[in-house]
């Protein structure tokens, strides 16, 4: 029995040099190391973050909008032409004009939330000189208070001061969510390769096998203790484990490339993976992962806002519609003079207002049309917000069923995996002693591989699980607090 191990193993060494597995420039990763390469630069963790950036600047927008506002305007001209004019006695005459305009002004605006208008301060001046005349005049306006108000229109305002907060917090909680559904990604890729390697180790083990126990059968067939069609049996595996050997091979370097691709590592290292087999043991209770998941999960304001957007579909629907009218109303001082100074003296009162107004009074029921078509959709919103939130816990609470029992399936898993090894080397023994066929041989061989997989893949799944509820309540069981991301920081 010590030849025959010698044999295999130096049979290992032999396709080793013939298919090496890895390079000299090796890249040893761990699943955690993959796990935050992934989130720093991968493709997907970097579009997460410039998509929170994005939904930053549309925050600040919009609290600058309800902020007031200072506005400094000036549209100086210079007209030189000949144009006509109209007499006191309604003919026409030409005039030449040589003129320099000259204006300025300063408006301090604040929206209204709770009206939808807009209230204004504004100060101006002109001044005036005529070329031709060589004359000066300025026109002043000191302060000039105004308002304008769109009524029993839409208010624009009020649904955004609604609105905008939840979408904001929508999206820091998404950034918190898409880092955590990358973690899971590069944890599918990860054990992709993890996966690849195994098979790779195990096909170069069951080729040596198989070589050793073809020699060995020649052997065997030479004095007549095993008949020809057994032999062709073994030389058949032997010549099956060699194409498994160069599949295998060709999916590792496969499964290199992807994970390499993901974690934006632009090198031509070898990566291998290192599986490690010890996973935290801890239980989630399923109430206080819902309780987590309505607390740091993105989907509530979704269902939220959706809701929000869909009534104000129907406030503005409804405004389109009916009696509009446009209100604007501004009070001030004026004057003017031909010197500076003076046109800021005795200012004389100006008031403007005007009322617009609008009624529909025949358009065959577009409007109507409108409101109907709104209220359908909001209600339609509304059947399909209370569907995603029923899902929404059902998928929590299935989620945390299957990771609390994943362990003990692991456990299962790594006992199947050394159990089905123990019994392949009792069956190899026991061929070569003669006292099994080659069926029982195979059949060992079968299981040894399928258990070794099932392991790996029982690896996977509890990883997957584990980032998969880390995502969906943004909380860490295993050390018990928040998933936080530092948001400031990102947009410096």
């Amino acid at each position: 029995m010590k030849q025959i191990k010698s044999y295999i193993l130096s049979i290992i060494l032999a396709t080793t040099v013939l298919f090496p597995a890895y390079s000299q420039d090796t890249l040893h990763l761990t699943l955690s190391e993959t796990v935050r390469i992934a989130q720093e630069q991968s493709p997907q963790a970097i579009a997460a973050r410039h998509s929170f950036r994005a939904s930053y600047w549309n925050w600040r927008s919009f609290r600058a909008n309800m902020l007031p506002s200072l506005t400094f305007t000036s549209n100086p001209s210079l007209n030189r032409s000949i144009s006509s004019v109209t007499l006191p006695d309604g003919g026409e005459s030409f005039v030449h004009r040589n003129q320099l305009m000259i204006d300025a002004g300063l408006t301090i605006n604040q929206n209204i939330p709770f009206t939808g208008g807009s209230l204004f301060v504004k100060t101006a001046l002109q001044r005036l000189d005529l070329f031709s005349e060589k004359t000066s005049s300025y026109n002043s306006t000191p302060v000039v208070v105004g308002y304008e108000q769109n009524l029993f229109g839409y208010n624009q305002f009020k649904w955004d001061r609604k609105i905008e907060p939840i979408r904001y917090v929508e999206s820091q909680k998404n950034l918190v969510e898409t880092l955590e559904l990358v973690a899971a990604q590069a944890t599918q890729q990860f054990f992709q390769l993890a996966t690849a390697q195994t098979n790779w180790e195990i096909a170069q083990y069951n080729y040596a096998n198989a070589d050793t126990l073809f020699q060995y059968a020649k052997g065997r067939y030479n004095i007549g203790t095993i008949t020809e069609n057994e032999m062709l049996q073994l030389e058949l595996n032997l010549l099956t484990e060699q194409t498994n050997m160069m599949n295998a091979r060709i999916e590792v370097d496969d499964c290199i490339q992807s994970l390499r691709s993901y974690l934006g590592i632009n090198n031509a290292s070898e990566l291998v993976a290192d599986v490690n087999e010890e996973i935290p043991h801890f239980n989630v209770d399923v109430k206080q992962a819902l309780e987590l998941a309505y607390e740091n999960n993105p989907e509530p304001e979704y269902l939220q806002r959706r809701r929000l957007e869909s009534e104000s579909a129907v406030a503005q629907a409804k405004a389109s519609r009916g009696f509009k009218a446009d209100l604007y109303m501004q009070f001030g001082l004026t004057q003017t003079n031909e010197k500076l100074k003076e046109a800021y003296r005795n200012p004389l009162d100006q008031q403007l207002v005007s009322l617009g107004i609008r009624i529909p009074i025949l358009d065959w029921g577009v409007g109507k049309g409108k409101v109907k078509v709104a209220l359908s959709n909001r209600d339609k919103v509304y059947t399909e917000v209370e569907q995603s939130r029923n899902d929404f816990e059902l998928n929590v609470i299935k989620m945390v069923k299957q990771f609390n029992l994943q362990a003990d399936k692991v456990t299962i898993a790594q006992k199947t995996d050394l159990t089905a090894q123990r019994r392949n080397d009792v069956a190899q023994k026991l061929y070569l002693l003669g006292k099994s066929t080659i069926l029982d041989l195979n059949a060992s061989i079968s299981e040894k591989d399928r258990a070794r997989r099932e392991y790996i893949t029982a690896l996977y799944n509890y990883w997957s699980l584990y980032y998969g509820l880390r995502s969906m309540t943004g909380y860490d069981f295993e050390k018990s607090r928040e998933l936080t991301f530092d948001y400031e920081q990102l947009m410096k």
